[in-house]
């Protein structure tokens, strides 16, 4: 008998140098991403908000921001990479025209850079003795928040969206080595944004890029109003989470007014950590044993405990004729017999908050809840979207940069959503390009229609054609 070629230790095929015929590209998936962006309206709303295109020639904002997302939704992660999509004939085809060049993508981003608004915070910053400052946006940048204000409606009503918004709201560092970069509070240089989530959609309703010696405690109130600002008229439910730098007067005292001249009107549930002054630290030790409520152990056996704590803070935090806030402490208790790093069998912490209808284990495991969205939010725009790598040393450039990231990352939200294969519904983006946007697709003309054939299972292709079903275009479409 002949003897069985061991396959393993050769290549079974030699290699041809005469290239595949035809328009093909393998990031034929990437399909559904530019169908999603039209179908929502994304382009048409840049155009309206975004003016620069002065002259006939040259991109449209529409098609700037619909190449930067299918860019961030590839798994590009600076501006450079945009010469590989611009390369490939198959995406040409697809978006019918060539994406811009890395060059022409600089040039549309140092268009949301103001020198004169970051000198103008400059010198109020230093009017008040203060390094840290958070320029005011120019008129580019507030429209680009506009888009992202009505990306969101458009994918609250495609999903019918529930009436019910808590906010998330918490800060993030992003390394850099550019030569503008600040030192951060963890010995880094790089920047510190902030982002607003809107925890029953995964949605980002705002984002306030900072430099990283900017405290996240700065102003927060800011970004919490453009967050409330961005959700759709059908929420008559609203709440808010955050952390301890959001335990800050005007932010405190904002939420807890509901006749707020500058947002929405009525009650905002909130729970935020506080910080811990010595006097709330003394308070929470003080606390009768009685007060303290176990209610979850952890892993190693440290028991979760919760009280309710009698305390008026001495900095002004709190406007008079308002009922008192609520302050819930959470003591952490070590087996007996063991104690933590520092030293000692328990550590205090605790949420302030103006729900009253709840017990105290309520609102902290709803609070908890924050890190289960906001925080994996920054982990997927930093690591699977190109949010971790800003491309200029201008600062407006790198704003402009990071809310299109957070443009694509809601545009893969209502993408995998809307999958048919339910298992994608918490797929991250290095799954998505896996399973959808890495397929290899051949563009032919039949019957005088341009079609686009897949190399993937007939299921998959009718899972990308219900997709295209439910995000129906508003204009005919040729393709």
């Amino acid at each position: 008998m002949r003897t069985k070629t061991p396959l393993q230790e050769k290549t079974p095929f030699a290699l041809d140098d005469v290239p595949l015929g035809g328009i093909i590209t393998h990031r034929a998936g990437l399909s559904c991403v530019s169908r999603v962006v039209r179908s929502l309206g994304l382009a048409k709303s840049c155009d309206a908000h975004l003016p620069i295109k002065r002259r006939n020639r040259g991109y449209k904002a529409g098609q700037q921001v619909e190449a930067l997302v299918l860019l961030h939704a590839a798994g590009g992660d600076c501006k450079d990479d945009m010469e590989r999509l611009r390369s490939d004939a198959g995406i040409t085809k697809m978006l019918g025209y060539q994406v811009p060049g890395a060059r022409c993508v600089g040039d549309f981003l140092e268009l949301f850079h103001e020198e004169e608004k970051i000198e103008h915070a400059r010198e109020q910053a230093q009017g008040q003795e203060r390094l840290a400052f958070i320029p005011e946006e120019n008129g580019l940048l507030c429209g680009l928040q506009r888009v992202q204000r009505e990306l969101v409606e458009s994918v609250a009503r495609q999903q019918k969206g529930p009436s019910t918004a808590t906010i998330d709201q918490d800060a993030t560092i992003i390394e850099s080595e550019k030569r503008t970069a600040q030192w951060t509070y963890e010995g880094t240089r790089g920047y510190q944004p902030m982002i607003a989530v809107w925890a029953e959609t995964s949605l980002v309703v705002a984002d306030e890029f900072r430099d990283g010696n900017v405290p996240a405690q700065m102003g927060p109130l800011r970004c919490a109003k453009a967050a409330f600002d961005a959700l759709p008229d059908t929420v008559d439910e609203r709440y808010f989470r955050g952390d301890s730098a959001c335990h800050e007067s005007e932010l405190v005292n904002w939420l807890r007014d509901e006749q707020r001249p500058d947002g929405p009107q009525g009650f905002i549930g909130f729970a935020i950590s506080a910080r811990m002054s010595p006097e709330l630290a003394q308070a929470l030790r003080q606390a009768p044993e009685s007060r303290w409520h176990t209610f979850g152990k952890e892993a190693d056996g440290t028991l979760r405990q919760w009280a309710e704590v009698d305390f008026v803070p001495s900095e002004k935090v709190e406007k008079k004729n308002i009922q008192p806030l609520r302050y819930v402490g959470l003591r952490l208790l070590k087996p007996q017999g063991e104690l933590f790093g520092d030293g000692h069998d328990r550590r205090y912490h605790a949420v302030l908050t103006n729900i009253w209808d709840r017990d105290g284990a309520w609102v902290i495991n709803w609070h908890r809840e924050k890190a289960g969205t906001v925080e994996h939010v920054h982990e997927e725009l930093k690591n699977g979207l190109g949010a971790g790598q800003l491309p200029s040393g201008k600062f407006g450039a790198n704003a402009a940069w990071l809310r299109i990231a957070c443009i694509a990352y809601n545009v893969l939200s209502a993408l995998r959503q809307a999958w048919p294969d339910k298992s994608m519904r918490t797929a991250k983006p290095k799954r998505l390009r896996f399973m959808i946007f890495n397929v290899t697709g051949r563009f032919v003309r039949d019957r005088r229609k341009i079609r686009l054939r897949f190399a993937a299972p007939v299921k998959w292709i009718k899972q990308l054609m219900k997709l295209f079903e439910r995000f129906p275009l508003v204009t005919r479409s040729t393709g």
